[in-house]
Parts: structure tokens; sequence; C-alpha cells
């Protein structure tokens, strides 16, 4: 067997890549860890959800593993150190989702603009226009660009933050984005969109140091992990009226059990994971990921692309407080 897919795949896909390889099909093991590792024995790739996940020990099992597919560009659950060792290419469509995220982020933040209403100089409850308001992006992952667009559509000033990023890049031009520090970010911003990849070192990056001078009433999207959060902080601004609202498209198990800070505070809105998930981006992800599986079974595997080295802690804590310098 040469591609076990645990994931459902568009037919047309499927069909594609069954004519080239060895292919089982077989969704139903995703929620049988047991099954799944033992299907994994003689796999040389594998497409699986975010709900299954492979660790050191079940890649220990896959002698002949050579690509891990993932339909969304997130990943979750799978142990991208164990990989990297066992030289385990993690096959992911970095731009497919795109223009879904983007237009995903323009919908969040034009809802809770409109939707939750602040108190104006004649003492109304009114909402606010989305081409009047400064935004920010916090993370230029590709959505950051069609994002970028859109807002400048509607004639909003767009800044932007990203710790791999040096505010001379050519990018921040190209994108129409101006860099600046988290902190000019939060102040100034009406809305901030976060995308930021995230890394263990980031933990609790956007916490009271940031969200404590958010311009007041100002509204959040994130389609980052939310370990980027910290909890006590957000439940803080979104408390004390610094945050209007906040919107997650991803959100930790556990966050709102009893006793955590965000339990209850009905101004946080948390979806699914559907903000990648559209009828469109669905099939070129698809497309995306079967063409580089097929490259890599095919021997004519090459090298990936290379991105951004992302920063390091020191580089992190100097660029927090504003771009490097020219």
């Amino acid at each position: 067997m040469d591609v076990l897919i645990v994931e459902p795949l568009d037919p047309e896909v499927l069909d594609w890549l069954s004519a080239r390889h060895a292919v089982r099909y077989a969704p139903e093991l995703a929620p049988d860890p047991r099954a799944f590792r033992k299907a994994m024995w003689q796999a040389r790739a594998v497409l699986i959800p975010p709900s299954v996940p492979l660790d050191n020990e079940a890649l220990l099992q896959a002698p002949l593993l050579r690509a891990i597919g993932r339909l969304s560009a997130g990943a979750e659950n799978i142990d991208l150190e164990a990989c990297s060792r066992a030289g385990i290419e993690v096959v992911r469509p970095m731009t497919a989702s795109a223009t879904a995220e983007a237009e995903f982020v323009i919908g969040s933040l034009l809802q809770m603009l409109r939707r939750v209403p602040i108190v104006n100089a004649e003492g109304l409850l009114v909402g606010r226009e989305l081409g009047d308001a400064t935004l920010g992006i916090i993370g230029m992952a590709p959505a950051a660009k069609p994002l970028a667009q859109l807002l400048g559509a509607f004639g909003a000033e767009v800044l932007g933050y990203d710790p791999a990023l040096h505010a001379s890049d050519p990018l921040w031009a190209r994108w129409r984005v101006r860099p600046t520090g988290l902190p000019d970010l939060f102040e100034r911003c009406d809305g901030v969109a976060v995308m930021l990849t995230y890394f263990s070192r980031y933990r609790g990056l956007l916490g009271a140091r940031f969200l404590s001078v958010a311009k007041p009433n100002q509204v959040l999207v994130s389609l980052a992990h939310s370990s980027l959060f910290d909890e006590a902080a957000l439940a803080e601004a979104l408390t004390q009226g610094r945050l209007a609202a906040a919107w997650f498209d991803s959100m930790e198990p556990g966050v709102m059990d009893p006793g955590r800070p965000l339990r209850h505070i009905d101004t946080l809105q948390i979806t699914p994971h559907v903000a990648s998930t559209t009828l469109q981006s669905r099939r070129r992800s698809a497309w995306d990921v079967a063409r580089r599986i097929d490259e890599i079974l095919g021997g004519k595997a090459a090298p990936a692309a290379a991105g951004v080295k992302p920063a390091s802690a020191d580089d992190l804590a100097d660029l927090a407080d504003g771009p490097a310098p020219a």
C-alpha cells in the first residue's frame, strides 16, 4: 500500500491518486487509533484529519512512511520534530485556504463592529464602519495578503507585526501593510486579526502587556492557536471593556471548562476551525496535497520551499517593542 487516506477526499482527487498509487481509502479508521496504527505499517504516505494524532510512538510503527498529508494548514496533533528526525515530510496546503481565511476575518470584523455597539458623543449606542477603521494584522501568514487587499478596498488603514520579518522587508510594501510594534498596533487599532504561526516560545505572548493598552472598544479575531493568548489577560480585557468583542476560530480543549477565566464571557465567540473550510479551498487543498504526495512517492520530490526562518526568543523580545530600524 502506498497511500492510506483517513480523511474524506474529493472523488476526483481520489481517483487521480488511485490511478498512480496503491490507495486504501478508510475514513472509518479516524476514530480508531489502534486500527489506524496497524494500517500504517505498510503505508508510504498517509492523509489524516486534525483529529488523528501522530506522535513519535505512532511513527515508530510506520517504518515505510515518507509523507503525512493534511488538508488544513495547521499541524495540530502532529509531532513535527519527530517527523523531521525520521525524514518524513508533512505536506500542508499553505496557501490554498488564504482567500477563505481572509474573507472569514472580514466577515467577523464586520459583524463585531456592527453587532457590538459603542456609545457615541451623543450618548447613543451605534455600530462602526470598517472603512473608517485602523486594522492590525499579527502574523504575515499567506492569508494576510488577500486580507490586506480587502481591507484596503474598504478604505481601512492596515498595520502589521511579525516577529520574523524585518521592518525593511519588501513584503510589507508589496502587501500594503505598515510594519509596527505590538504596543503601537494594539494602541492604535480598532480591530486586530491574529494569524501568527504558533511556536512554544510564543505561548502567552499576547498577554496583559499588550491587551491592557488596547484601544478602547477594540475587536479581535484570531485564526491562530489560542495558546498565543494569556487566558486571564484576555478575560480581563473583555470584561473591563478594552476589548468590545473577540472571535476565535480555534480554541484549545478545556478553555471553557468551569473555573477557567474565559467561561461565561458573552462577548467571546468561538467557531470550530471553519475559516479555512469552503468548497473552493477544500478542493484547492486536496489537489495541492495530492500532487505533492505523488511527487514524493514518485521519486520526484523537490526540496520544500524555504519559508521565513522563525525568530529566536531574543529576536522576539527585541521586535515586540517595534520594527527593527532600516
